[in-house]
């Protein structure tokens, strides 16, 4: 993308956030699973976990989601940006789904309002972390720089 930044002064600090959101993901999961140990896979009870509605299946998708955002940060070479942006799209549809069917037998992943503000969060986060975490040869920064200011 034109107007995504390459060699952003902050693009480490942007990377490490975007490591620790995926750690809170994992961390998150990792207790929902231990809570919810027993249960159900897409059980609708009242399960919480750091404030947050779960159930085994959602804390699966958490740990999975989270460990998918670390290896990409591991990885690094732009690989984060990727993984960080898609897995933010993906995250936005799911929190938007969990918000439509709050209330309803859909909610198989045990959504409650501080589950949907928290996803959303995090999916933004990631989404900011994979636009200003891009690195790039001088060419490629220069080439942004010219367009930018031509925009």
């Amino acid at each position: 993308m034109a107007h995504t930044p390459v060699n952003h002064p902050a693009r480490p600090i942007y990377r490490a956030i975007g490591g620790l959101t995926g750690l809170y993901l994992v961390v998150f999961g990792a207790l929902g699973v231990i809570t919810s140990a027993g249960d159900e896979l897409f059980a609708q009870d009242g399960t919480q976990v750091l404030g947050q509605g779960t159930n085994l299946g959602f804390s699966l998708v958490s740990i999975v989601l989270g460990l998918i955002v670390l290896a990409g940060t591991a990885l690094g070479r732009n690989i984060d940006v990727v993984i960080d942006q898609w897995l933010a799209y993906l995250m936005m549809i799911v929190s938007l789904g969990g918000l439509a069917f709050i209330r309803t037998d859909a909610n198989f992943f045990n959504f409650n309002i501080p589950t949907v503000i928290v996803f959303m969060a995090a999916s933004l986060v990631l989404l900011v972390a994979g636009m200003y975490g891009k690195v790039g040869t001088d060419e490629e920064q220069e080439a942004w720089q010219k367009a930018r200011l031509v925009l």
